[in-house]
């Protein structure tokens, strides 16, 4: 190897350059808001589709007992198609649905103004009310931290008793998806499967259940999670 390529390669180990590789990259949140202008979004339902429905069949039993009334909030809700269809549910009393992308908001508030739809900034934001559901689908692992952000979820967006369920397709043994952050210029977090359930469990969630969601032939499925705030 040259001096200058070992060089290059101690440079590029450092802190300074690490930092700079991450500030490089495309803002997840710029992406989906160019994808809100050119009509990206529209397929979000129908790729994701199958998947969430299977994740609130799960989900939402939890909480509608007894004919209880429940409060539901997405994160990173696109253009609010999930927020709409869990408003549609007759025990569904409110339904808010959460972005960065201002875009994506905008076309949520054109097509519904029933439900409520925020510009938030993850994990900074904090709600102005917990909620007894908290979903997310392909949202959590563009975060830098998404341990930070199941601790705000199990402890600031979570009302007592309250569960979350999230849905995940870049996951490490979802090999297809490996090469996402690169062919999107996105930071994504990877982990396995083992280490997302860890990282439900640390943060103090209970009850936490695991399993591929929409799982077919070659298809590896969502990796969807879901757990209930514990009681400190």
């Amino acid at each position: 190897m040259s001096f200058s390529m070992r060089t290059r390669m101690m440079l590029l180990s450092m802190p300074f350059f690490t930092l700079c590789a991450r500030r490089c990259m495309k803002q997840a949140t710029d992406v989906f808001d160019d994808w809100a202008h050119r009509g990206k979004d529209e397929g979000m339902e129908r790729g994701h589709g199958p998947a969430v429905e299977e994740m609130l069949n799960v989900a939402i039993p939890k909480v509608a007992v007894n004919g209880n009334s429940f409060s539901f909030a997405d994160l990173g809700c696109g253009n609010g198609w999930v927020v709409r269809k869990v408003a549609e549910h007759e025990q569904c009393e409110q339904a808010d649905g959460f972005d960065g992308a201002e875009h994506m908001i905008e076309k949520a508030k054109a097509v519904d103004s029933d439900n409520g739809y925020l510009l938030a900034m993850f994990p900074e934001t904090k709600p102005l009310q917990q909620y007894n559901i908290i979903h997310s689908m392909e949202f959590i692992y563009y975060l830098h931290d998404p341990k930070g952000m199941l601790q705000s979820i199990h402890d600031d967006w979570l009302s007592d008793d309250g569960w979350a369920v999230i849905g995940i397709d870049h996951y490490a043994e979802n090999e297809e998806s490996l090469g996402w952050p690169e062919a999107l210029d996105v930071h994504m977090s990877t982990h396995s499967e083992n280490e997302w359930i860890a990282m439900w469990n640390e943060v103090g969630f209970t009850e936490v259940h695991a399993w591929r969601a929409n799982q077919s032939p070659g298809k590896p499925g969502t990796l969807a999670i879901l757990g209930k705030k514990s009681q400190r």
